[in-house]
């Protein structure tokens, strides 16, 4: 239960923070924070809750469940005793730049490669996939999955860039959408992570920074970034979901929904929707987009989280729990009977590609842009 989880929390802020909990501990269901307390701690903050913020719309004396459960992760954090896959992946993107570790070299091959298929398919020749190149007027931030795994979202965020005749680019050196310090807890380690991001766009002279699809990415670098770094933004930053609608509306690029005949549904990722407060783009750009378009009920700030948040899938011993919760995200695709879900989160998208296999769902599961670029006509 979250109250439940929230109250181990806040505990042990009774215990060291309140007088009643100082003086009569027992009394007000206070509890030191021993070693084992600190271990249980972990089991309840980071293995039974991805901090959706789900419980907090619900719940009856309007405490942010979520609020509190980052609380504890702060104090296990503090401890050094982050789950080690979590830790792993903030000291990669601390000592490589992204999450994954991806040596340059490999982002400069995928780029021309994809570069090169895209080249093909639109015949222009003079199609790139810009990387560390100034002056341009978006520095675009990727997930690293985009570029090991899920290459089809980079280079469809590239067509589409090269179809409204964007002036953008990548940086081989800070790249990365994610900040895995938001997930462990670690605000020292997301602040440096979203200082770098700055002084890169500085560094390449950019006018504004886009972030790709991603939650937890976008509710970290736009809405608490500024805060950890303790002043306002130099540059505007936005989700590619907002550039994609604006590209749309001014006519930049023509789609024929009619490319995209199969029924799409929308997942609603919790770190954009609920916490970040993008819920309509997305939706406005998918009617545009797709032959027809379901809701899952419910959805937008109420929709339910798939499970894989918090940094669930970098933490391999909750492996079987996260599957086993994403059994309510299932139910709610196979209601819609559709066959393609739009999910505008990578860590989402994971998710959901393990749920589709475990609960053979037998959908696909795409980002917008994709569903963008397949949508695609000549200008």
């Amino acid at each position: 239960m979250p109250g439940a989880k929230a109250g181990k929390v806040m505990s042990f802020y009774r215990r060291y923070h309140t007088l009643l909990g100082r003086c009569l501990p027992r009394l007000v269901g206070a509890a030191d924070l021993t070693q084992g307390a600190l271990e249980e701690l972990i089991e309840s903050v980071y293995g039974r809750c991805t901090a959706c913020g789900r419980c907090g719309l619900h719940c009856s004396i309007g405490l942010d469940v979520a609020a509190v459960i980052r609380a504890g992760r702060h104090a296990v954090a503090a401890a050094g005793l982050v789950p080690t896959g979590l830790q792993r992946t903030v000291d990669n993107q601390l000592q490589t730049g992204n999450q994954m570790a991806i040596p340059r070299d490999e982002l400069l091959s995928t780029a021309e490669w994809l570069a090169e298929d895209l080249r093909i398919e639109m015949g222009d020749e003079s199609l790139r996939i810009p990387v560390d190149q100034p002056g341009q007027r978006v520095l675009y931030l990727v997930n690293p999955r985009e570029v090991k795994f899920f290459p089809l979202s980079l280079m469809a965020a590239a067509a589409v860039f090269h179809a409204a005749g964007e002036s953008w680019t990548l940086s081989s050196r800070f790249y990365d959408v994610t900040n895995y310090g938001f997930y462990a807890g670690d605000d020292a380690a997301a602040a440096e992570l979203t200082r770098r991001v700055m002084n890169e766009a500085k560094a390449l002279g950019v006018q504004e920074i886009i972030l790709s699809e991603c939650g937890h990415g976008f509710r970290s670098f736009r809405w608490e970034g500024p805060n950890w770094l303790g002043a306002p933004y130099p540059l505007p930053m936005r989700s590619v979901l907002l550039l994609l609608e604006e590209y749309l509306d001014q006519g930049r690029i023509r789609v024929d929904p009619g490319r995209n005949p199969e029924r799409v549904t929308l997942h609603d990722p919790c770190n954009l929707v609920r916490w970040g407060g993008i819920s309509e783009p997305q939706r406005r750009i998918l009617r545009r987009v797709a032959g027809e378009f379901v809701e899952m009920q419910p959805n937008r700030h109420n929709n339910f989280c798939c499970g894989g948040g918090g940094g669930m899938l970098s933490m391999s011993e909750y492996g079987q729990r996260r599957i086993a919760s994403g059994a309510t995200k299932a139910q709610q695709i196979r209601a819609t009977g559709a066959k393609i879900v739009a999910a505008p989160c990578h860590n989402c998208a994971d998710q959901l590609l393990e749920i589709n296999k475990h609960y053979r769902l037998g959908v696909e599961i795409k980002a917008v842009v994709e569903l963008v670029h397949s949508a695609l006509v000549p200008s």
